[in-house]
């Protein structure tokens, strides 16, 4: 292995001997000069991977060596040494993108630490990581095999997700599939768990979890606040490790006061969950409350053209009181950038509804462009696509906006997605819908144990196409194909992300209150 390069530029070398010799001692290999001239010319000449800077040398100070050795390579590490604890000398350093810096006098363990932060710290969290998850993995092993109730399950979906972005930074192509494999055992076991309990919760048997429809009811209205407006971002189709991510980015703006997850309605599909979400109904009273606006499977049209009707609705029938609200639907970057122009306007409403359906749209076209199948080829791949949208999205502008407000702001989602991977043979007749997580129709052929059946629809408050009709979901990483055609389509869409069936990934979904920093 080759020995780590240090540069060290002091005016005062030759005190720092010591230190040298113990660096040299350790294997690594340290040039020393003793001033900023003579730093930017080794720079130049020679690799270096870190750099230390006195901050006060005679000629170019250490700031200003700094500045040049960042224009000729900003990625070697850079640190600066000073006797001076300023508060605006450590502003100028951090604008100066220093990487750190030390307070003289320096011991050696100091400057072994600062090494070792920048020149193996790749590895060692790496190391750490690998040996943690290791530890880890008996015990979500265990959790995931006990009898979990639905707040428990939210935990262990939690857990397998933090270890998948802690994973997802190493190169241990071993932890990753450890990983993938545990998970896929945990969304079979999960499966069985809403086999067992989705029926009694969605008829009110029994104490169930926070679901599609009671999102309003339980969540928003009992937190609005006259004194400021709140801001509810639904972003389509967006997962809970999606949501991590864009997180990160969120909380530079504002302070995250709540952090929860709801269960999604079956289908996990936008007409079903979103609609119920928006309405405070489940589908099947939907379908009766406005039998001129609900829209089956096998209806033409839209299916999620009337959410702001459901809104009102619901805001009337619930809420009870003066509620000053307004609902957008944002599809196209135009539509995005109106938003953020009129962002001055929605502060006159106690309650914002905005609608941001990119996340949905990219799923689509992952599924129907190569280019942007193989841009995210993967979880993680789908994850940073996703962060690299919203970080240039008029969405982003607008909370930029608002974080300078007294407002709230809601971020969450209506369904995520799951990476199909199994193909499971299903055969209906020519009425039966085309999604490939779930199937509703008469007469359907399938695999039991590959699927969820809820033989009665109205048992599941889901309307029925005709009496003999019946819902079938995918378990776990399943997709259906028809017995026609089956080669041809099981490769088109085997790994692609698809919504509408039983998974961790489809049902628990993030549920986020912010309010500005």
């Amino acid at each position: 292995m080759q020995k780590i390069h240090i540069l060290w530029a002091d005016d005062e070398i030759e005190f720092l001997r010591p230190h040298i010799l113990l660096l040299e001692e350790r294997g690594y290999r340290v040039k020393t000069v003793n001033n900023g001239n003579d730093a930017v010319d080794a720079f130049q000449n020679e690799p270096f991977d870190l750099v230390f800077l006195d901050e006060n040398m005679p000629g170019k100070t250490g700031l200003e060596t700094l500045v040049i050795l960042k224009t000729i390579n900003p990625t070697i590490p850079t640190v600066l040494v000073t006797k001076n604890e300023e508060e605006h000398l450590m502003e100028d350093a951090i604008g100066s993108k220093i990487d750190d810096y030390l307070i003289k006098p320096v011991n050696p363990k100091q400057i072994l630490l600062t090494i070792k932060k920048f020149t193996e710290n790749k590895r060692l969290v790496s190391e750490k990581t690998s040996m943690a998850y290791q530890q880890e993995f008996r015990n979500l092993g265990m959790t995931i095999n006990d009898d979990l109730n639905y707040k428990q399950w939210v935990e262990a979906y939690r857990k397998l997700i933090y270890w998948e972005l802690s994973l997802q930074k190493l190169e241990d192509a071993g932890m990753h599939e450890i990983l993938t494999m545990q998970k896929s055992d945990a969304n079979t076991l999960f499966s069985k768990f809403i086999e067992k309990n989705y029926l009694n919760w969605i008829q009110n048997k029994e104490e169930g979890p926070i679901q599609s429809h009671h999102v309003f009811k339980n969540k928003v209205f009992p937190h609005l606040d006259k004194e400021r407006p709140t801001f509810f971002f639904l972003i389509d189709n967006l997962r809970y490790d999606q949501w991590k991510v864009i997180n990160e980015v969120i909380t530079d703006y504002y302070r995250l006061e709540e952090e929860d997850a709801y269960y999604s309605i079956l289908p996990t599909a936008t007409q079903y969950a979103r609609n119920a979400i928006f309405s405070g109904l489940t589908p099947l009273e939907m379908e009766k409350r406005f039998p001129d606006f609900w829209q089956n499977d096998d209806d033409e049209g839209g299916k999620n053209l009337y959410e702001d009707k459901f809104l009102a609705d619901q805001i009337n029938r619930i809420y009870r009181r003066d509620l000053r609200h307004s609902y957008h639907k944002i599809i196209t970057l135009s539509q995005g950038r109106d938003i953020v122009e009129s962002m001055n306007n929605l502060m006159q409403y106690d309650l914002n509804v905005l609608v941001y359906n990119f996340v949905d749209m990219l799923s689509h076209a992952r599924t129907d462009m190569a280019m942007i199948r193989e841009l995210a080829n993967d979880e993680r791949a789908y994850r940073s696509l996703t962060l690299s949208w919203f970080e240039h999205s008029p969405l982003l502008d607008a909370l930029k906006w608002l974080a300078q407000r007294n407002v709230r702001v809601i971020v969450t989602t209506d369904h995520g997605t799951i990476r199909v991977k199994k193909p499971s043979k299903i055969i209906g007749d020519r009425n039966t819908n085309t999604n490939l997580r779930y199937k509703q129709g008469r007469n359907l052929n399938y695999k039991n144990k590959e699927v969820f059946v809820i033989k009665n629809p109205h048992d599941a408050q889901l309307p029925k196409l005709h009496v003999s009709s019946t819902f079938v979901f995918a378990k776990d990483d399943y997709f259906f194909v028809y017995p026609n055609n089956y080669n041809h389509f099981v490769n088109y869409y085997n790994e692609t992300f698809q919504h509408g069936g039983v998974s961790l990934e489809e049902m628990i979904i993030p549920y986020a209150v912010y309010t500005p920093k």
